[in-house]
């Protein structure tokens, strides 16, 4: 497993209330020339965490970040117009909120940041920094395994 020390939060800047699929992710991320998908897990509007980049490989999310983070997106981040606003429904913020604690369990010196602290953007649209100030670890109730792998079957957390 790669030393992680940071979990970085991101939006697919996209219109609120418009799903994205990782297909559609994993295709917009090879048209700007990487490899696939660079988050390694996509926080969907009804809640449901979904794998992207398998986690033991290095994301591509934040550069100068990428090969000691985990990266994780949530589907939103701008309104109609297109102009940034946290557009995270209840489900996204209940599962963000319990994969940022469970991630926490297994890398207990890792600190929660938003993309917007390393990068000129609003990404990811809200104070992650104010919203995880008292992040956690979980109560450890599935081993990483077990949690891995209900993520990757798309289990709705």
């Amino acid at each position: 497993m790669r030393n992680i020390d940071q979990i970085i939060i991101h939006c697919t800047a996209t219109p609120e209330g418009r799903e994205v699929t990782v297909a559609e992710i994993d295709s917009w991320h090879r048209q700007r020339g990487f490899d696939g998908i660079g988050y390694h897990y996509v926080v969907h509007l009804d809640g449901t965490v979904e794998a992207g980049r398998p986690l033991n490989e290095v994301g591509a999310h934040c550069k100068g970040h990428n090969s000691r983070s985990i990266g994780i997106c949530y589907v939103g981040g701008c309104d109609r117009n297109g102009n940034p606003k946290d557009t995270r429904t209840e489900a996204q913020r209940k599962s963000l909120r319990l994969v940022v604690s469970h991630f926490l369990d297994y890398f207990p010196t890792a600190t929660v940041h938003g993309h917007n602290e390393f990068a000129n953007k609003a990404c990811p649209c809200f104070d992650v920094r104010a919203e995880f100030a008292t992040a956690k670890p979980g109560d450890r109730q599935t081993d990483l395994l077990d949690f891995l792998n209900g993520l990757c079957t798309g289990k709705k957390l």
